[in-house]
């Protein structure tokens, strides 16, 4: 596909010219044929856009694409409200979360990845990696204090996980 270059968009607009020296398209596109023969020839209906684009912008620059924005401003900014008050969420609890408000559109938990990339957030992990031994009470007791403030849960879920206090 042959793409025309600005220099030669600002110069099919001077051979359209202006007020009484105008020239139809027909005219323009024979005129553009002879005086460039190695290029492709061009159509009326370029030539229509070309005008038009000069008309609605006044330049005949590449107009960068808009990035599609499916989810509005207010999401976002929820969603990454959410995730710093508690970083530890998991993407799916801010899904579910964000359809449960309903104060703006909800989101699915691709959407919710995609916005979090976007914006280069992470939720953080947790992970347990020392090794709580029966002899140890008061470090199983800080321990659990730690993910009960963490993480908010529930106090059967976490006396179901140290059941052995």
């Amino acid at each position: 596909m042959y793409y025309l270059t600005e220099l030669l968009k600002i110069e099919i607009l001077m051979m359209i010219g202006c007020g009484d020296r105008a020239r139809t398209q027909c005219e323009v596109v024979r005129l553009f044929r002879e005086t460039h023969p190695d290029s492709p020839p061009l159509n009326q209906g370029t030539i229509s856009k070309i005008e038009a684009q000069y008309r609605d912008m006044g330049h005949v620059r590449k107009v960068p694409s808009k990035r599609h924005d499916v989810v509005d401003d207010d999401t976002k900014l929820n969603l990454l409200l959410a995730l710093e008050e508690n970083p530890i969420t998991p993407a799916r609890q801010l899904a579910r979360d964000s359809n449960l408000i309903k104060i703006t559109i909800s989101c699915d938990y691709k959407t919710v990845v995609k916005i979090l990339k976007y914006e280069k957030k992470r939720p953080y992990k947790m992970q347990a990696v020392q090794e709580l031994l029966e002899d140890d009470p008061d470090r199983r007791i800080s321990q659990e204090e730690d993910i009960t403030t963490s993480n908010k849960l529930k106090t059967e879920v976490v006396k179901k996980v140290f059941q052995r206090i």
